[in-house]
């Protein structure tokens, strides 16, 4: 009896798997976090191996706690931080160099070269993205010029490429797939997201050889089964989308005009454009949504770099709360912001300012002010810098969203779904499982495999918990004016 799914949910900073039944219902989650690894200022690493021993160590240990067997799933789906960029040898599988994380600032220059060639257009009119050192293109580059003989391996085939999906689906499969789906593929910066295939004109301009690269496939196929001693079994690999993405289809966004936003290590609101590329106006991404019988859905994008990250460095840095959960009550300590805002820009400025260079501030300080105001403020700014996005796309569109549908980590936070819900005058949404990534990932397998028919099938499982309605103020309207001003401070360009 094939009755469970098997969701690898591959985050930022942790390994989880989650099980999944047939309603939908979350049965069990396991999770490791990794090390973060800050080399110098503005880099970001992983250890490969790491990500990949955590992550098995999660899947085994959910169908432990759960009781149960690797024959009892009916697949696996996979979900995963997005731009993150690896380079490992073909015949060992050993990297070659850390994972460089997508927060990572380093090749920024390389990204400033590109622009004062005047082929960043280019980049954009191909792959949907701005040229940003976000993007797993130049980090790819940056890898291979460090030591002449890993271009020269890479060119004679030897090294392969990959996002995290790639990574684990290579050690899931013992080397037998190297693969990505057209999600992961279309945030790379090499993928023409219009041909459906990595485009030769940019491959040469970064001098990336394209036998590096993986096969690119649907986001809900059966690409592949695991090596049996893993898990105990065989398993299907069965779908396959990077995290943002598979939020949005674990929200059922499926028609144009739906949206959603994750808050997660950082901030990321999608909205579903159908069969057609949106070209933003606004410096919002345009992206694949997912890939289904061949089928392209795209959507457009705006990232936020630092949102879960930010209650972290509030944690860890400056100490003022124990546990991340915390914040809330810390921030509902104090009536208002007390005239604090607190720009989140730890690792520049994503979507629409595209800042590389700007650093974070906390404004408006004064003898009165206290922990709960910084606090209050921090989670504020979680909320302003998604308005800042929603606004944007909002143009684009050319609608005023109704509502918007939210999940991800920090979305169980009650105050910040009110402030954000104040923020962008609009009912913010929570669904009953906010692990809407991982229910995205299965989602995909499960429609590979027949486990779940169609996606009409999936939308009877989709409920509602909790509906945030917005209340306006002078206050809100004072706190967006007082955003809307400070942040220019932080701004370099």
């Amino acid at each position: 009896m094939k009755k469970y799914i098997l969701s690898l949910d591959a985050g930022t900073t942790s390994s989880r798997a989650i099980l999944f039944d047939q309603r939908g219902t979350q049965l069990g989650l396991s999770q490791y976090e990794f090390t973060q690894i800050f080399p110098k200022e503005g880099w970001v690493e992983h250890d490969p191996i790491e990500i990949w021993n955590t992550q098995l160590k999660a899947a085994k240990d959910v169908l432990e706690s759960c009781n149960v067997k690797a024959e009892q799933l009916d697949s696996i789906g996979i979900t995963n931080q997005r731009e993150t960029t690896l380079i490992w040898d073909r015949k060992t599988g050993e990297p070659v160099f850390n994972a460089i994380v997508w927060q990572d600032r380093r090749t920024a220059e390389i990204c400033e070269e590109i622009t004062a060639k005047g082929m960043a257009g280019v980049f954009t009119e191909k792959t949907g993205l701005v040229v940003d050192a976000y993007f797993s293109a130049t980090k790819i580059k940056w890898i291979l010029d460090q030591d002449p003989s890993l271009r020269s391996r890479a060119k004679n085939g030897s090294l392969a490429f990959g996002t995290v999906d790639s990574w684990l689906i290579w050690n899931l499969t013992g080397g037998a797939s190297h693969v990505t789906d057209a999600t992961n593929a279309s945030r790379t910066m090499i993928y023409n997201i219009h041909d459906g295939q990595w485009d030769e004109a940019l491959l040469e301009i970064l001098d990336i050889p394209q036998s590096m690269l993986p096969r690119v496939t649907n986001s809900s196929e059966i690409i592949g089964t695991t090596l049996p001693a893993l898990l105990g079994s065989p398993v299907k690999i069965a779908g396959i989308a990077g995290d943002q993405q598979a939020a949005l289809f674990g929200q059922l966004c499926t028609q144009p005009g739906d949206v959603k936003n994750t808050y997660g290590t950082g901030c990321f609101c999608i909205m579903n454009t159908g069969t057609k590329a949106v070209v933003s106006q606004n410096k919002m991404l345009t992206t694949i949504a997912w890939q289904l019988n061949g089928a392209v859905t795209y959507a457009i994008e705006g990232s936020v770099f630092i949102a879960g990250a930010l209650i972290q460095w509030l944690r860890d840095q400056l100490q003022i709360i124990d546990a991340a959960a915390d914040i809330e009550a810390l921030a509902e300590s104090v009536s208002d912001n007390g005239g604090v805002t607190f720009v989140p820009a730890l690792s520049g400025l994503g979507a629409p300012y595209w800042d590389p260079h700007a650093t974070g501030a906390i404004m408006g300080i004064t003898r009165g002010t206290q922990k709960g105001h910084i606090a209050r403020a921090a989670l504020e700014a979680i909320a302003l810098r998604s308005r800042d996005i929603i606004v944007e796309m909002q143009k684009d569109a050319g609608v005023s969203f109704k509502s918007l549908k939210v999940d991800g980590g920090a979305s169980n936070n009650n105050l910040l779904m009110q402030i954000q819900a104040d923020m962008i005058n609009a009912d913010v949404i929570r669904p009953k499982i906010t692990e809407t990534t991982a229910l995205g990932a299965a989602f995909l397998a499960g429609l590979a495999t027949g486990y779940w028919s169609s996606i009409d099938d999936l939308k009877n499982l989709w409920q509602e918990d909790q509906r945030f309605i917005p209340s306006t103020s002078d206050q809100v309207q004072k706190t967006i004016s007082q955003w809307e001003n400070k942040i220019k401070k932080v701004l370099t360009n």
